[in-house]
């Protein structure tokens, strides 16, 4: 089915548009949504007559969607979710997970706004796409965690799956890592060895 796109389409086309699309596609999600009209006569000439007001009411809703991406652009949002010990979610975090997390946070996103390339299944700190306009798209950050003590510790960049024992070890190394590599240390070693040879 031939379509003339009354909006900007994310990998179809821009305003304007005469493009062929499936049917399904074009009957329910282009035709109800208003982004589309058949392509016959009648309606290129109602599109062509609309055009100065359908550019305007394009242009200000961008405005509108530029002013609001330049306040949500690299926020960050926590979503709490239980987990197994590896991390793993019993679950997923979807689209309608982030919405709400936003709005929680002051920022109203539609679901549909929200471009998930794959569902969130463990714990960790994910960037994500979120589509204000056509043409303005942003990227929040979604914080999956246990608690909000773990978000906290997350967004400072700690690993929380470790163990408090494994934390242990790995502070113990980091202390003994500057002695270990110290200007001098492996002399010290070598004349050691020189030692033992002449004896």
């Amino acid at each position: 089915m031939e379509v003339i796109l009354l909006e900007r389409v994310e990998n179809l086309g821009q305003m304007g548009d005469v493009v062929k699309v499936r049917s399904g596609y074009a009957r329910n999600f282009l035709l109800p949504q208003k982004k589309a009209l058949r392509a016959n006569d009648d309606n290129k000439k109602v599109f062509e007559s609309q055009r100065a007001d359908l550019e305007a009411r394009n242009l200000e809703r961008k405005k509108e969607a530029e002013q609001a991406a330049a306040k949500i652009d690299g926020s960050s949002f926590v979503v709490i979710r239980q987990s197994s010990e590896l991390g793993v979610l019993y679950g997923s975090v979807s689209t309608r997970d982030i919405a709400d997390a936003a709005s929680a946070g002051g920022v109203h996103i539609e679901r549909a706004q929200v471009r998930l390339d794959k569902p969130l299944k463990s714990l960790g700190v994910f960037p994500v796409r979120v589509v204000l306009h056509p043409e303005v798209d942003v990227t929040i950050n979604i914080n999956v965690a246990r608690s909000e003590d773990e978000a906290e510790r997350q967004a400072r960049g700690e690993n929380v799956l470790a163990r408090p024992e494994d934390r242990a070890a790995e502070e113990e190394t980091a202390e003994a890592a500057p002695e270990f590599f110290d200007e001098g240390a492996g002399a010290a070693v070598e004349s050691d060895e020189e030692e033992k040879t002449e004896e």
